[in-house]
């Protein structure tokens, strides 16, 4: 049986942080969770996922600091990156989608298009949303 692909979820906020990881867990992922960047950055000397899901706007670094510091490793440099945030601007999707991201999801999170985003970010479903 193929090991499961394993996210990790980059939130400052714990409730988020939870729900995401069990949305992910429910449809077979292996989640590593991170409250906020340093944390991530900290897990990423012990762990490599397959798939990153940052959120945007988090105090001491954000979501598009991470995912450059992300892009800038070696073993990272080509993960997918699925940036969420409540903010739906053109200019901030465009801003995170220059960066690096893979794609964009607003919140709130619905669990059907996480879960789809993550699964053809993974190359897992020929589908696109």
């Amino acid at each position: 049986m193929d090991m499961p692909k394993q996210v990790m979820v980059v939130d400052d906020e714990i409730g988020a942080l939870a729900l995401i990881a069990i949305i992910l867990e429910r449809n077979g992922y292996a989640v590593v969770k991170a409250q906020g960047g340093p944390v991530a950055l900290d897990l990423l000397e012990k762990t490599t996922p397959d798939l990153f899901v940052l959120d945007l706007m988090m105090p001491e670094m954000d979501g598009i600091e991470l995912c450059q510091r992300i892009r800038s490793r070696p073993a990272t440099a080509s993960t997918p990156v699925i940036m969420l945030s409540a903010r739906s601007d053109p200019e901030t999707v465009e801003r995170a989608m220059r960066t690096g991201a893979t794609d964009y999801l607003t919140k709130p999170v619905f669990q059907h298009a996480l879960v789809n985003k993550v699964s053809v970010a993974l190359g897992l479903d020929e589908r696109a949303c």
